[in-house]
């Protein structure tokens, strides 16, 4: 009994053994590689470089008084559009203290003047009547008086622009009013402050800045290696961060013809029309990419530019074709890429079967799943 449980005992020690290496064998054993079908597919092909920038409105004005001030009113806000010629406030004059007072003095002098000429008018003219005086001399008198109420009137009037900023010939100049039709971007002051006017030396406070928000551009920059791709005229299609699934159209306009070195890389700006359909509408300031479209091709045939195989040189392109149970490397003509598809113009036909990426094994994706 013993010796038949040692027997038994050896063969299965030998069955566990020859398992054992059968299964060690089939483990190291290499799989056989599996590889995905491709085959040519149509598809459109665009070239484009990418330039990052902001959508703002072509003409932004700044709009500054000419007299300084306090803002005694605001007829606007933010938002409100306006006409040409709109009021967008009032200012209250501040007069300079010397200026008041030399323009008062003046105001006394041309009194005194009229008193003066009126009296001596007063007192010649019943000689002239008379015929002791020449009709000569009386009208030196005439022409005193008159020249003394001219003066008069113009010192009230230079004393109403000192303190009040208008005049009687004049509304003056303490509305502001816009200059074009357009809508108001920012309104930087308040009611109650200050404001200075603009002159040869003061470029003056900004009471409110207004746009034509019809006519908006994208203002960006490309870097130097893609400038040279680029030229007037081409079509982009703008993209906004702060709008989703929305593109608008636009053409390039303007080219900078100098650089600016940014970053250690010298970068050109660049314009371009936004072209707004009916009820589209932006906001001045959004960040935009442009995609600038440097070449298309609608309804090529294409093949995924990651099974193909280029020379060292660069010039000659390869796919492998299904050729029995292997695959044969085949030469073909390509054209125009944009990084995932590239343009298949001869070498292969429409449904000619393709080597594509390679297939994991069944064992590395259970690993991995694994791991995960």
């Amino acid at each position: 009994m013993k010796k038949i449980l040692k027997y038994l005992l050896f063969i299965g020690l030998g069955v566990l053994f020859l398992w054992t290496m059968y299964f060690l064998y089939e483990k190291s054993a290499t799989a056989p590689e599996e590889f995905a079908v491709e085959k040519p597919k149509k598809n459109n092909v665009v070239k484009k470089t990418v330039a990052n920038g902001k959508i703002v409105p072509r003409k932004e004005i700044l709009i500054k008084p000419v007299v300084s001030g306090i803002i005694a009113e605001l007829y606007v806000e933010a938002g409100d559009e306006v006409k040409k010629d709109q009021p967008l406030a009032k200012i209250k004059i501040v007069p300079d203290m010397l200026s008041l007072s030399n323009a008062e003095n003046r105001v006394r002098n041309g009194e005194i003047g009229v008193q003066n000429a009126q009296l001596t008018y007063d007192r010649n003219k019943p000689l002239a009547e008379k015929g002791v005086i020449s009709a000569a001399e009386m009208q030196g008198y005439d022409i005193a008086l008159k020249n003394a109420n001219q003066e008069l009137g113009a010192a009230q009037e230079a004393l109403q622009v000192v303190r009040d900023g208008i005049s009687r010939s004049s509304a003056g100049n303490t509305i502001v009013r816009s200059t074009i039709n357009g809508m108001v971007l920012d309104v930087p002051v308040k009611e109650g402050n200050s404001v200075i006017e603009r002159n040869n030396f003061n470029e003056g406070t900004t009471i409110a800045s207004v746009a034509d928000m019809a006519d908006l551009i994208f203002q960006g920059k490309v870097d130097e290696s893609e400038v040279g791709k680029v030229k007037l005229g081409m079509p982009v299609v703008l993209t906004v961060g702060a709008i989703e699934n929305a593109k608008w159209d636009a053409e390039l306009e303007y080219i900078a013809p100098k650089g600016v070195e940014e970053n250690g890389a010298v970068q050109f700006e660049i314009r371009a029309a936004v072209k707004l359909k009916d009820g589209q509408s932006l906001r001045s300031g959004y960040s935009a990419n442009a995609d600038i479209v440097l070449e298309k091709r609608d309804s090529v045939l294409t093949v995924p530019e990651s099974i193909v195989e280029f020379n060292k040189a660069g010039d000659s392109a390869f796919v492998h074709v299904k050729d029995g149970e292997g695959w044969k490397r085949t030469w073909i003509k390509t054209g125009l890429s944009d990084g995932i598809n590239l343009e298949l113009l001869g070498g292969v036909e429409a449904d000619t079967e393709l080597k594509g990426a390679k297939k994991e094994a069944e064992s590395e994706v259970e690993m991995s799943m694994g791991g995960e």
